[in-house]
């Protein structure tokens, strides 16, 4: 749970904790794939990393932004990162703190529950901080 400078590698597909980059990622909606370094200190102020193999269908890639929309008007800010990450195993990962959902279907009713479990949940170490400010440009 400690912070480095630099690039770091993990054998993890997609990391749900450890060392992390002082820099948060800023949370929304990315066409691009994301520093892994910096989504994990999101991760530790209570975000949710929702990751999704490029070549998913457009359709679903919408219900995942829709959804990503949705929590941000409910919840007044965005505690949800969504970007593409090339050579996923599963189509769509989704990952807070310590714990990682894998899915097949933007549409599984799975996703809605791990974002309101996780989403600032009991594993969050830095429930109180934000994910604005950070790194990154998101589209929303």
């Amino acid at each position: 749970r400690g912070h480095q400078e630099g690039d770091l590698h993990t054998d993890d597909e997609v990391p749900a904790g450890g060392v992390h980059n002082s820099a948060w990622q800023n949370c929304g909606i990315y066409n691009e794939p994301v520093r892994e370094e910096n989504v994990v200190h999101s991760l530790e102020h209570g975000a949710v990393w929702i990751a999704y193999r490029p070549d998913l269908p457009n359709s679903q890639v919408e219900t995942l932004r829709q959804l990503v929309r949705s929590e941000h008007s409910r919840q007044g800010e965005p505690l949800i990162v969504l970007a593409p990450k090339p050579q996923l195993e599963s189509p769509i990962v989704a990952t807070a703190w310590r714990v990682q959902l894998k899915l097949d279907s933007a549409t599984d009713e799975r996703l809605a529950a791990f974002i309101a479990e996780y989403q600032r949940g009991p594993l969050t170490p830095e429930p109180q901080a934000n994910c604005v400010n950070g790194v990154g440009e998101p589209l929303s």
